[in-house]
């Protein structure tokens, strides 16, 4: 009688953990993070570009990036990104500037520099129309000034850390 041979699948180990639904940590192997690098660098990567890079055949890609909007890692594709500078008044007080920075949730970051500026914002909106929206929350923010915005044309490189 022949034997029967188990097929082996590779195990799905966990390299990363994100934010899901509601806040709860996620776990995500290589091949999620390697998604949403894709997705990171090109929100508007067809399925088969995505599987390209990753490895995958267009149909599990599809899966896998669905996958990840269902269990919450991905909320939406955000498309207009800009860079807001941010001039503080008088009695401006920073910390109570970045607690409401945290409460847009289209601030992707808040640096506090030097300069005229107070704070640099990353900002990601779906469209013009909410980036105007969001510009408009930030200005109400007590301590800002003003703002200056900048659309974000096109990304010549980006790198991670250096480290």
């Amino acid at each position: 009688m022949a034997e029967k041979r188990a097929r082996s699948s590779p195990q799905r180990r966990s390299v990363g953990r994100a934010s899901g639904e509601g806040g709860a940590l996620v776990s995500l192997d290589a091949t999620d993070l390697a998604i949403l690098r894709v997705l990171q660098a090109n929100a508007r990567a067809t399925y088969t570009e995505i599987g390209r890079a990753v490895g995958l055949s267009a149909p599990s890609a599809h899966d896998r990036v669905h996958r990840l909007e269902r269990r919450g890692v991905l909320r939406g594709y955000l498309g207009v990104r800009s860079l807001v500078g941010v001039l503080p008044a008088g009695a401006a007080d920073p910390a109570a500037m970045e607690a409401a920075f945290v409460g847009i949730q289209q601030v992707e970051a808040a640096y506090h520099v030097t300069g005229e500026e107070s704070h640099l914002l990353v900002v990601r909106a779906h469209s013009i129309p909410e980036l105007s929206e969001v510009l408009q929350r930030i200005r109400r923010i007590d301590g800002v000034a003003r703002a200056r915005t900048s659309v974000v044309l096109s990304t010549a490189f980006e790198r991670g850390p250096a480290v």
